[in-house]
């Protein structure tokens, strides 16, 4: 699994990461809300453990903004010393999936994450849509206005993120790290298919979904809605 840690506790999420790496699982991490919202809005998780009590956003809000608008379903299991019913409640209504009260076994924590992750996998929806371009995880076919359109595989690429972070503006650090991973290719190369991603989304159709955000990145969006 993928699993994003928020967490700003450092000796609980080092001994998370630590426990769930070792188990052979992927994890990220962020030590407030703010850049926890960012890591999973614009990443592909399948779960994450977020603390309730985080500088800057607190769990809560993290949780709903994620939900709200970011549009991410990613499975969430909230930690909390706080063990309240009340409290609970409150964490579910966020939009959380699963809540599990301070200190845990950590061997509880992964068993909770894999129910999760295969629970998020079945109902994770495999369509994005922005606007009148949709494009199928499943079949890698995208469509705008009932147009099959032709990308390679790296402009599909940078579409999926696009289209997942929609609205948000994605950076072209991050951008090219989901593409190419560690490998990066020159500083055009971005720029080159971003020009191809347009000449096949956009230029065909009257309006312009793409746009750029000078010295940071991209985004797709509708522009009725912004």
């Amino acid at each position: 699994m993928r699993i994003l840690v928020v967490e700003d506790n450092r000796d609980i999420a080092a001994n998370l990461g630590d426990y769930l790496e070792d188990r052979g699982h992927t994890v990220d991490y962020a030590a407030d809300g703010v850049t926890g919202l960012h890591l999973a809005v614009v990443n592909e998780f399948d779960a994450i453990v977020l603390d309730l009590n985080l500088p800057g956003m607190d769990g809560l809000e993290v949780c709903r903004k994620l939900r709200q608008e970011g549009r991410k379903q990613t499975p969430v299991l909230m930690l909390t010393a706080r063990d309240s019913l009340e409290n609970k409640l409150e964490g579910f209504e966020s939009g959380a999936d699963d809540y599990l009260v301070k200190p845990f076994a950590l061997q509880e924590v992964e068993a909770r994450l894999a129910v999760l992750a295969r629970r998020g996998k079945a109902a994770q929806p495999r369509i994005l849509e922005v606007a009148d371009l949709i494009c199928n995880l499943d079949t890698l076919e995208v469509h705008r206005q009932g147009k099959l359109l032709q990308l390679n595989p790296t402009a599909l690429k940078i579409l999926q993120a696009l289209m997942e972070a929609s609205p948000a503006v994605v950076t072209r650090q991050e951008l090219e790290t989901r593409v190419w991973g560690e490998e990066l290719p020159d500083s055009d190369s971005l720029r080159v298919h971003i020009h191809g991603l347009r000449a096949a989304v956009d230029k065909p159709f009257e309006k312009a979904l793409i746009q750029t955000r000078h010295g940071i990145g991209y985004r797709i969006v509708d522009p009725d809605a912004s």
